[in-house]
């Protein structure tokens, strides 16, 4: 392929590895886990793998002769920045194991699992691909794991490739399929392990033990470099106010992260949205409050960041969705059979109790309209395609233009709109994500040597330089609860929400109210991969707020 300049540079870059994987490891177990929540109900549903205890990796001074191991690799799910680097030291953990070890890349996703589509990843294969962002070394998809014919087909394969493990790398949802897996191996005596990577930019997947997931870190960073370019332009025409959508469906990680970059002059925060159990009217009135107070000031211009989920931390919206939820998982067929559009609409009026068909009548059609449509494989709303940034922009205007008839605005309100998604989510890794997920995978072949099966690949410390990171392995299902998807409670982990009472969003607070009135604006510039220490390796402001004190 040709490469750029950049490439060809980022080629040589060496990701860090934590001291205590760069020789010989042995796994010192920890006290046995339990879930996060619904003890009782995800021990019933995970007997052979429920309750394993925390592994962490140290030296090995006496390590034993090691047998080559054949290991298989799934993308899964959206793209995320370093996911190349964690098959690279994969690769790389697998032939210090053994020069003999193979490694096999299924492709397209679990959809390649089950269907048999593999090539073998190879030292010229993987060499292409070092440093690189995107997904395209083998490929992703959403295919859900959640069958046992599709677990029985894919065992077919890993038989006849001789496949000792198999490793899933992919946000929550992904993670979890690995733990069913995990589980329906163990309990028919497969003898193939199964091992997660936590993966995704949306910064969900996160506890005591991971820190972070791959990806965010470089996302969030290709996110506020154009934020920063829009502010300084903004801050030039002093004309427009700009309303950026950010990726991040279940959590506001990202639009928190970005906020404490480029400090915006509006942010909204979805889990304060619910905490405060605020309307969407109200959101509207805090955004409308800022621009009159601006425009005071004679600053028609600003901007506004709004997280890709907020329409579902509303909480009256928040109700009416696991209604419809429940009743389009009940009645899809009797729904869509329904007739057009408005013939449709009146029907789920119809079918919903009072309180949230008045809620639904309310919204306008558009988001209305999304709310009914067709779930992701997980049985998510796909609020990327509700236009929040639009709709937030035109009731805004109209907020603005009743208040200019009140006599408390003077000014000119003009409104552009961006969804900031794709853009982030397969950028060269940042040198910290390089490093980050170089260490996850390389740590995962130490789990597979290790023997054991439904841990996740965890890399602790991350404040600290790499050479001090903490290197070891989760149970998956200590990260599980029981949630409602498509109508039935499943086992799923436990998604990981902006605390309100943590380091990262107490800051955000201190500051915003001066961010909303002056023009505070800081530039981040694009991500440095060659420099000093302080510019180009430092992990979010996030990790470091959270581990400030610690």
């Amino acid at each position: 392929m040709k490469k750029s300049a950049l490439q060809k540079a980022r080629a040589a870059y060496q990701p860090k590895l934590p001291i205590v994987l760069t020789g010989a490891v042995k796994a010192v177990t920890g006290n046995p886990t339990e879930s996060v929540a619904d003890q009782d109900e995800i021990k019933k549903l995970f007997p052979n793998t429920y309750g394993l205890p925390e592994l962490k990796f140290e030296k090995n001074p006496t390590p034993a002769p090691n047998k080559p191991i054949n290991v298989g690799v799934i993308l899964s799910g959206g793209q995320a920045p370093g996911g190349h680097n964690v098959i690279c030291g994969m690769f790389d953990g697998i032939k210090k194991i053994h020069r003999d070890s193979r490694l096999f890349g299924f492709l397209m996703g679990p959809g390649g699992f089950v269907d048999h589509k593999y090539i073998e990843l190879t030292a010229s294969i993987i060499d292409e691909y070092r440093n690189t962002g995107g997904f395209d070394i083998i490929g992703s998809g959403r295919t859900k794991l959640e069958k046992e014919d599709q677990f029985d087909k894919g065992l077919e394969i890993l038989k006849e490739l001789n496949i000792k493990a198999l490793v899933i790398i992919g946000g929550d949802d992904s993670n979890t399929n690995a733990a069913v897996l995990a589980e329906y191996y163990k309990k028919i005596g497969a003898g193939v392990q199964v091992i997660g990577c936590p993966k995704t930019i949306d910064g969900d997947l996160k506890n005591d033990q991971i820190e972070t997931s791959f990806g965010f870190d470089t996302a969030t960073k290709v996110y506020s470099e154009v934020i920063g370019n829009i502010q300084r332009d903004c801050n030039s025409a002093k004309k427009y106010w700009h309303f950026i959508k950010l990726m991040g469906r279940s959590a506001s990680h990202i639009a928190l992260e970005c906020a404490l970059q480029t400090q915006p002059n509006v942010c909204i925060i979805s889990e304060e949205v619910e905490d405060k159990n605020q309307t969407l009217q109200d959101v509207v009135n805090y955004i409308a409050d800022t621009v009159a107070r601006r425009a005071a000031e004679g600053n028609n211009f600003g901007t506004v960041l709004i997280p890709e989920g907020l329409i579902e931390f509303i909480p009256a919206v928040k109700k009416l969705i696991a209604e419809l939820n429940d009743l389009l998982a009940a009645k899809a067929e009797e729904f869509a059979a329904a007739g057009d559009a408005a013939e449709q609409r009146q029907w789920v009026i119809g079918q919903l109790s009072a309180e949230n068909a008045a809620t639904y009548e309310s919204l306008p059609l558009g988001v209305a309209r999304q709310l009914t449509l067709d779930r992701d494989p997980h049985g998510n709303v796909q609020v990327s395609l509700i236009e929040t940034e639009k709709l937030l922009s035109e009731m805004v205007a109209k907020r603005l233009q009743v208040m200019a008839e009140e006599g408390n605005y003077v000014g000119k309100f003009a409104a552009l709109h961006h969804f900031f998604g794709y853009e982030g989510r397969c950028a060269d890794p940042s040198n910290f994500d390089a490093d980050y997920c170089y260490a996850l995978g390389f740590n995962a072949a130490c789990l597979v040597n290790a023997g054991v099966t439904g841990y996740m690949s965890s890399v602790r410390n991350l404040v600290k330089p790499s050479v001090q990171w903490i290197a070891g392995g989760i149970p998956i299902t200590m990260m599980m609860n029981m949630e409602r998807r498509n109508g039935e409670l499943k086992p799923v982990i436990q998604k990981a929400l902006v605390r309100l009472d943590g380091a990262p969003f107490q800051k955000f607070v201190s500051q915003r109210a001066d961010w909303a009135l002056n023009t505070c604006y800081v530039y981040p510039g694009p991500i440095q991969y060659f420099g000093p220490a302080e510019v180009c390796d430092q992990p979010s402001m996030t990790l470091r707020y959270e581990h400030q004190n610690k």
